[in-house]
């Protein structure tokens, strides 16, 4: 679990998730005069591979991350993050996500194993991204307790960050209402205002 999803109090079922599609900063917006800049921890398979150990994903001794692992995770990522952009009840009819998205999660297919008593989903795949097959599990499990619906993507265009919506009806829009919605609010209204003249 990382210092954010902590922050912000994701549940631990969905933290390695939830990190995986924020590993990618977009937010490009002024904030109290500077500029937010836009990074991305996954910049390439190093920096993948130390994502994935410091969050006990990566085995000792898995080896490195080939070219054709780093672009699979990195596609594994934007289809995750296509598929929270869309509302909650959109999810479940966009087919050209729900197909872009199932393509991705191919490369990390999950077994059913007994462990400790229970059946978990553990990764088929036994090379240096295998640990990735857990945040795929995350969003299986997800979809089936109906946290998953609660994980998405700000609707202001100039963040695009990935969080959880910890209201009563689950209906929130903004990542912060205090920070991405009072701009979107303030811009709505100057519109107005400047329109009305």
């Amino acid at each position: 679990m990382s210092k954010d999803s902590r922050k912000f109090k994701v549940p631990d079922e969905l933290a390695n998730l939830y990190d995986f599609a924020n590993s990618l900063d977009a937010r490009h917006f002024v904030h109290r005069g500077t500029q937010h800049q836009q990074s991305d921890e996954l910049a390439g398979p190093r920096e993948l591979g130390s994502w994935m150990a410091q969050r006990g994903l990566m085995k000792e001794g898995a080896g490195k991350i080939a070219p054709a692992m780093f672009d699979a995770a990195l596609r594994l990522r934007s289809d995750i993050r296509a598929y929270l952009a869309c509302d909650a009840a959109e999810r479940r009819k966009n087919e050209r996500v729900a197909d872009h998205l199932n393509k991705a999660l191919a490369s990390f297919p999950l077994a059913a194993a007994m462990q400790g008593g229970r059946l978990v989903l553990q990764p088929s795949r036994r090379d240096a991204v295998a640990g990735l097959s857990h945040v795929v599990a995350e969003l299986y499990e997800g979809s089936i307790t109906g946290t998953l619906d609660r994980l998405k993507m700000c609707a202001a265009e100039e963040c695009r960050r990935v969080f959880f919506d910890r209201s009563k009806p689950a209906t929130r829009r903004w990542c912060m209402s205090t920070l991405c919605g009072n701009r979107i609010k303030t811009r709505s209204y100057r519109e107005r205002h400047r329109d009305s003249k």
